[in-house]
Parts: structure tokens; sequence; C-alpha cells
């Protein structure tokens, strides 16, 4: 099972790519420009640094809200509101904590955007791909959807295909099914635990 981790591994800073037009298309291009101003700092900023400046980034760019109501599936609205915050909350530190990990040096590898491809639901498809220092290209898509003014990543794809979000509703729901919900965030907590002690 693939997940963001494995992707993040993968997703390495950008340069000299060109600017979009198009509003999703745009918000990847800024997204980025935030995460090679954060990895050009890396060293001096620290692990705790990198959290703190990629937190805001992140939830500007991420609907983690949405996602973790996806991932959590049906018995999301059973959940009472103080539940799902703390899940949201949890999958929000979870996943930031993964970004200011991965980020952690620049070796120069290449980032390219495509194209922008609209979906019937009104969502779109931002295709991009990375250029690895060997060279070899990896494909990896934004599936973005418009949330009141702006344009927000709910899934991300792998090679093109492989859905960051299926892969995190199979491990939320074995560990809903085993534990409840409050397994669930303690799982989520203790991810974000030992990915900010560094290990």
């Amino acid at each position: 099972m693939v997940s963001l981790g494995l992707a993040l591994s993968l997703l390495v800073p950008i340069k000299g790519y060109g600017e979009s037009t198009d509003p999703a298309a745009s918000r990847i291009d800024s997204f980025y420009n935030a995460l090679l101003d954060t990895m050009k700092q890396a060293k001096q900023l620290g692990l705790k640094g990198r959290y703190d400046k990629l937190a805001p980034v992140l939830t500007k760019t991420y609907d983690l809200a949405s996602m973790s109501r996806i991932a959590v599936g049906q018995s999301w609205n059973a959940l009472p509101p103080q539940q799902q915050l703390s899940i949201v909350n949890a999958f929000t530190r979870m996943t930031t904590a993964t970004y200011a990990t991965r980020f952690d040096d620049f070796s120069g590898e290449q980032f390219e955007i495509l194209q922008t491809v609209d979906q019937p639901n009104g969502d779109k498809i931002v295709k991009t791909r990375i250029i690895q220092s060997n060279g070899k290209p990896v494909a990896l898509n934004y599936s973005m959807r418009k949330t009141d003014a702006d344009w927000k990543i709910v899934d991300v794809y792998l090679d093109g295909t492989i859905s960051e979000l299926a892969s995190r509703r199979a491990e939320f729901g074995a560990i809903l099914k085993s534990g409840g919900p409050d397994a669930l965030v303690s799982s989520l907590v203790k991810k974000g635990d030992k990915l900010l002690a560094g290990s």
C-alpha cells in the first residue's frame, strides 16, 4: 500500500517550472514555491522550524478536513463534532510532520506541471511529473476541488494512478474496525510524535 510518506520520498523540491493561469495549477505552483523556500533553509530551520513554516502552507493547500471525512467513510456523520475535530487535527499534524521530515534538503530535481484536466463533477486534475536526479520521471497528479473561493488538494496520485486517499481509507477503516475512533486518533498522534522526534 502506497502512503503519502512514500510519495513524498519521491517528491523533491523544484525549480524552473512555468507559471500557469489555471487557478488549480497556480495553487500547486505556490505550494511548491513555499516548499522550495523551506528546503533552502532546511538546515537552519531544523525539523521544528520546517514544521512551523509548512503548517500554514499545508492548511492553505490541502483540504485536510474533507480528506479526513472521506478516509473515515460512512461512519463520519455518526461521530460527535469533537471527535471529528480530533481526527482532523491529528491527521493534519501527522501530514505536516511528514512534509517537515521529508523536505530536509535540496538536490536540484525538477518539477513540471503538464496539464490541468477538468472533471465532470467540477473538480480538476493537475498532472505533474518529477524529474529525479537520475533523469527518471515520476508522475504525481493532484485532485483539486474548489472550496469557497480557493482550490485545494483532496487527493494525490502517485505514478498517476495510485490514490493516497484510497490508501488512507483502507488504513483508517482497519483501525476503526478494531478500536474505534479513539484508536484512530491515538494512531495518528503516535505517528506524528514519531516523525517529530526525528525517528
